[in-house]
């Protein structure tokens, strides 16, 4: 079985080409999603959270403020890196375990925002980014999240840029036109299937 990393800036276009791959029957793990669970769930983590930026970081439902904890992270890098410490080794754990559920498939893709800065794309076999122009993705997450184009430059600060990810990456999917995405997954989905074929 290959592990498959999807990366991309924020407003690339990630969860849309992955649902293509899961339109394929290909099992996708969401990094976002496992660790947004991680936060609202794991008792410890969240002391660590509480102890460190203070309880407001909660609502009163015990879920993270997401909104609160973005705009605090991003305006001091050493809260990130903090969080990003506790959360990334988590998320991996949990990738690992949910990886054994698959072992028959010929594939799996791991779906991570910032998997080349968080160093975890050392333990996958081939890694995939996803491109749009810059435009284009701050238009999407200004529409998307309703945040106002300074948040989505702030957030973009903290991610490799695009050349950096691009150079990285073992194949590029752009993401220009909609129209152009299905036959780029599908070559990418031969190579893949063919690749274990021949394991």
């Amino acid at each position: 079985m290959l592990k498959i990393g999807i990366t991309g800036g924020i407003g690339s276009g990630k969860t849309t080409v992955c649902n293509l791959f899961r339109n394929l029957g290909v099992p996708i793990f969401s990094s976002d999603d496992v660790g947004r669970k991680i936060l609202n769930e794991d008792l410890s983590l969240k002391k660590e959270i509480i102890n460190a930026f203070g309880r407001d970081m909660y609502c009163n439902d015990g879920t993270i403020d997401r909104a609160r904890l973005a705009k605090f992270i991003f305006n001091d890098p050493r809260a990130l890196e903090q969080v990003s410490s506790w959360v990334h080794p988590r998320v991996q754990r949990e990738f690992d375990k949910w990886c054994l559920n698959f072992e028959s498939r010929p594939y799996v893709m791991k779906e991570a925002a910032i998997l080349f800065e968080s160093g975890h794309y050392h333990d996958l076999d081939k890694i995939i980014t996803v491109f749009a122009p810059k435009e284009t993705r701050i238009s999407r997450v200004m529409k998307r999240d309703n945040v106002i184009i300074e948040d989505v430059m702030k957030r973009m600060r903290f991610q490799f840029t695009d050349e950096e990810r691009n150079k990285m990456a073992d194949f590029i999917i752009m993401n220009e036109d909609l129209n152009e995405l299905l036959p780029q997954v599908m070559e990418l989905h031969e190579i893949f299937i063919n690749e274990t074929k021949h394991v």
